[in-house]
């Protein structure tokens, strides 16, 4: 790919961006969001979030899925949601999650030179 290539293909994206970013901006005023759909818009954050972070507790090394009792990410995952549902308090639970993962990788690791 020629150097004009890649500034050509960065400039297109950029303006698409921005017309994609801006549109709801400009012509925002003139819309209306039904009140149930404002509503479901509401857990779109959480959704987006849990599509992103939820496979990445199930996969594996290979990429195949481990749902077994020696997942250490998938193990931490339920002792932060499970801490979560107890506490409700979210910068705790990301200190018991990573704490409780790293003990287990740490005894993972260990555990082999036994």
């Amino acid at each position: 790919m020629a150097d004009w290539d890649i500034w050509a293909v960065i400039a297109v994206l950029a303006v698409a961006t921005a017309c994609t970013r801006s549109g709801l901006w400009m012509v925002g005023h003139r819309v209306t969001i039904p009140r149930r759909v404002q509503e479901l818009l509401r857990y779109a954050p959480a959704c987006a979030l849990a599509a992103i972070v939820a496979p990445d507790f199930m996969l594996g090394p290979q990429g195949d899925i481990q749902l077994a009792v020696t997942n250490p990410k998938l193990l931490a995952g339920l002792a932060a949601l499970a801490y979560y549902l107890w506490r409700r308090n979210m910068l705790q639970t990301i200190v018991i999650g990573m704490v409780v993962f790293t003990v287990l990788r740490v005894s993972h690791v260990f555990q082999g030179l036994a």
